[in-house]
C-alpha cells in the first residue's frame, strides 16, 4: 500500500499507523495514521488514499485530530468514533463531514474522574450504542451508556498498574465478541484479559 520504511504526509505514505479496519463488502481499508493526525481510506488495490478525518495538523478544534490511535466504524450512522490520545477524548466524525463532535471526555483535559480520560487508545460501540474506551494511562476500560458522558470502570482499577487479575497495565486495544464479552490487550502485562459481558 505505501512505500516500505518511508514515513510522510503524502496520501500514499503513513506515519505511525496504529489501527486498521476493512469493510468486508467493499474491501475499502481504513487506517489510523496516528502521527499524521488523520484517518485514511484506501480503495481496493489503491496505493494512494483519501483523508476522511483530520489531516489539518494536531489540535483540539473540531476539524483536527490529535494522535488518533483507535477508531470504530459505525455502519448505522456512517461515522467513525475516534480516540484522540493527544486531547484525551473520543469524537464522532461522519464520513464526508469536515469536522467532528466530541462524544466522551473533555478535549484538552485529562484526569481520573468519571467524565475524563487520559490518553485513550481504542474505542468500540456495541449494537445498543454503548461505548467502550481504552483509557490507557488510567489503566482501565471505561463504559459509557449510549448518550451518557459519565463512564463506569468495567476493567482495571483507576490509576493502578499492577499484574494481578483485577488490574491492567497500559491497556492498548479491545475487542467485543458476538456475546459482548470483552477482550483487552493488557500491553505491559504481556497478556490478553477476558471479561464477561457487562
Amino acid at each position: 500500500m505505501t512505500n516500505l520504511g518511508t514515513a510522510g504526509i503524502a496520501n500514499n505514505l503513513l506515519y505511525f499507523p496504529y489501527e486498521i479496519w476493512q469493510n468486508e463488502d467493499s474491501e475499502v481499508l481504513f487506517v489510523a495514521d496516528s502521527f499524521n493526525h488523520r484517518i485514511m481510506r484506501y480503495a481496493k488495490n489503491n496505493r494512494s488514499g483519501d483523508v476522511i478525518a483530520g489531516g489539518n495538523g494536531p489540535g483540539a478544534s473540531s476539524s483536527q485530530l490529535s494522535y488518533p490511535y483507535g477508531f470504530h466504524f459505525d455502519v448505522v450512522s456512517n461515522s467513525l468514533f475516534i480516540t484522540n490520545a493527544g486531547t484525551h477524548n473520543v469524537v464522532r466524525w461522519t464520513i464526508g463531514a469536515y469536522n467532528s463532535t466530541s462524544i466522551v471526555g473533555i478535549s484538552g483535559s485529562s484526569g481520573q474522574s468519571a467524565t475524563l480520560l487520559q490518553h485513550p487508545t481504542d474505542v468500540i460501540v456495541d449494537p445498543m450504542g454503548n461505548i467502550y474506551v481504552v483509557d490507557m494511562l488510567n489503566h482501565r476500560i471505561q463504559f459509557f451508556l449510549s448518550g451518557q458522558s459519565n463512564g463506569q470502570t468495567i476493567a482495571g482499577i483507576t490509576g493502578f498498574a499492577y499484574s494481578n487479575a483485577s488490574c491492567l497495565n497500559l491497556p492498548s486495544c479491545i475487542l467485543l465478541d458476538n456475546q459482548l464479552n470483552l477482550y483487552v490487550a493488557d500491553q505491559s502485562n504481556n497478556r490478553i484479559q477476558k471479561y464477561l459481558r457487562y
